[in-house]
């Protein structure tokens, strides 16, 4: 069918009206469009640049979003140098937001010597209105912008885009519907991300998350399990299960399920060999779930389990609803269960009303837990969340040598525990050649460690035994078996 001279809006009429077959029909559209500008035009290359800000959540985003352009005739490049380039933007923190406001600056350079480029936004940061507004004044050469609800109408803006001339923007402040099986191109063909829910109903106190990715939604697990199917039988041997609190998953389903429960039935698929997940919450990781990492043979021990603080005080403040000591009850828990469990951890610093003493607290919870890493962040002060409003914002230089003192704990003892299994044969997923020594390829244990040994591109994707001969701190050098 030829879409080529139609109007946008007879475009839309002629487009089906369910999903998936709607963005088939705009992917094939602009398939026709690229095409014709290129036969017009010498210089036009169709080509594609996407940059991923933020979490694993942004990146499996990102990585939909280039299976959509791929479908849609655009070809990857490596250098914003290119025909549409996209930012999947990130929030959290307004750092994030300042780094996207200086790169767009770079990039208006670039698309005044190629006025074919377009540019797209989308991702979190566009969920806050106030962005939107200064985008819309301030750089009138973004061309589209668009959400974290609907990244699967990405041909369907692009073709509006093409035909209309000017800026797009389609930000929905919230949706219930996921649209499954539509392209995806993955960064390894050996390992993907799989989301199992969208959105977060927890409303911590400090976090932008649930106003700009919405209330939480599950997916069948039914189209969980088809999918990693499908990838598996595309040469995929680890997982990862992602969602902003994988341990709520379920709830909202017609037929509610446990996250436990859906590990079992991901646990049954032929050909899987690891599976990782994230982001737990403490206040919801069940019995249930200990047991099913316990008695599994591909649930990966590693668990990523964000503390925040270590004091029960600001834990209220900060809407967690757990305590200081149901933290530490539950590791005891998790370790008496799969007692070679590597946990890994978040913690803010400098939360409002942070005293030395809470502070302390959070030292302790680091010293007894003994994690293997921790990320570690100071405040971030985000508008539109109770935190911002909150008097007793910690003085900057307080802050500050409280996360020094934090971050020197933290690497001390992460030094300490990364090193327990040197002198040991483990098994190790190589995931790329070593980009520091020639020769050697990079890989990970099943704990999430980083090892480096002796081998060559055809182990790439392979899950081999490896000796650790002797560990760096935060890595192993092996020998492969």
């Amino acid at each position: 069918m030829n879409h080529l001279h139609m109007t946008h809006e007879e475009a839309l009429k002629a487009a089906p009206a369910e999903e998936p077959g709607r963005q088939q029909f705009f992917m094939e559209r602009c398939r026709q469009l690229i095409d014709e500008k290129k036969m017009r035009d010498e210089t036009y290359r169709g080509t594609f640049h996407i940059e991923t800000f933020g979490c694993q959540m942004n990146a499996r985003d990102s990585e939909k979003l280039t299976g959509i352009l791929e479908a849609s005739g655009f070809t990857e490049t490596d250098t914003e140098e290119a025909d549409f380039v996209l930012y999947n933007t990130c929030t959290v923190r307004d750092n994030a937001n300042q780094r996207v406001y200086g790169r767009l600056g770079y990039l208006n350079r670039i698309k005044q010597k190629n006025p074919n480029m377009m540019i797209a936004l989308c991702g979190c940061m566009m969920q806050e209105e106030t962005v939107v507004a200064k985008i819309k004044k301030s750089y009138r050469f973004v061309d589209i912008i668009f959400g974290t609800h609907n990244i699967f109408k990405l041909a369907e803006l692009i073709s509006e885009r093409m035909d209309e001339k000017k800026m797009v923007v389609d930000i929905w402040k919230g949706t219930d519907r996921i649209v499954e099986e539509l392209p995806t191109d993955r960064k390894y063909p050996f390992k993907s991300g799989v989301n199992i829910m969208f959105g977060c109903n927890n409303f911590c106190s400090y976090c932008i998350v649930p106003y700009v990715r919405g209330r939480e939604r599950s997916r069948n697990p039914q189209d969980i399990v088809g999918e990693i199917r499908r990838l598996v039988a595309d040469g995929v041997v680890e997982v990862m299960l992602l969602g902003q609190n994988v341990n709520s998953y379920g709830k909202n389903l017609e037929e509610p399920m446990t996250f436990a429960q859906l590990l079992k039935e991901v646990e049954a698929i032929d050909g899987l060999q690891r599976i990782r997940f994230m982001t737990s919450h403490p206040k919801d990781l069940s019995d249930d779930l200990i047991e099913a990492m316990k008695n599994s043979g591909k649930i990966c021990h590693h668990l990523h389990l964000p503390l925040q603080s270590g004091s029960s005080r600001v834990l209220k403040a900060m809407n967690r609803r757990y305590t200081k000591e149901q933290y530490l009850e539950l590791v005891e828990k998790i370790r008496a269960a799969v007692p070679d469990i590597s946990l890994t951890t978040d913690i803010i610093v400098g939360f409002p009303g942070e005293t030395e003493e809470d502070f302390l607290e959070t030292m302790d919870v680091v010293r007894k837990v003994r994690f293997d890493s921790a990320f570690t962040f100071i405040y971030s002060k985000r508008t539109g969340t109770p935190a911002a409003a909150m008097e007793e914002q910690i003085p900057e230089a307080v802050v500050k040598d409280r996360f020094d003192r934090l971050l020197s704990e933290v690497q001390k003892i992460s030094a300490e525990v990364c090193g327990r299994d040197a002198h040991t044969v483990k098994d190790v997923l190589v995931e790329d050649l070593d980009d520091h020594v020639e020769g050697f390829v990079t890989g990970r244990l099943d704990n999430n460690t980083t090892v480096h040994f002796k081998g060559d591109a055809s182990l790439i994707g392979q899950i081999v035994d490896v000796y650790l001969d002797e560990s760096k701190g935060f890595y192993y050098m092996g020998t492969l078996k």
